[in-house]
């Protein structure tokens, strides 16, 4: 055996390894799955708040505002759609 030289095992432990993974699991897709909406004690949707107040684990310091993020899209990423974010105070 020389040091230059591979052998049957290590070939066969290599292809082994550069070969891709099949994951035989159950996958879930949106239609797979029903979200029931929760019962309620409000009379109107006015009575909704979506404010929510987070803190930052490392600074403490926390933030109250309606956590929504804008796609980077053409269409939604827009300078109007910050500006509509930030008079909500997003």
């Amino acid at each position: 055996f020389f040091s230059g030289f591979e052998t049957r095992g290590t070939r066969r432990q290599k292809e082994k390894e550069s070969m891709p993974r099949i994951e035989d699991d159950v996958k879930l897709d949106f239609k797979d799955v029903l979200i029931r909406p929760k019962r309620s004690t409000l009379k109107s949707r006015s009575e909704v708040s979506l404010e929510r107040t987070l803190t930052f684990k490392w600074s403490g310091r926390s933030l109250t505002c309606v956590p929504i993020l804008a796609a980077n899209m053409d269409t939604v990423g827009t300078f109007e759609m910050a500006k509509a974010f930030a008079s909500e105070k997003c």
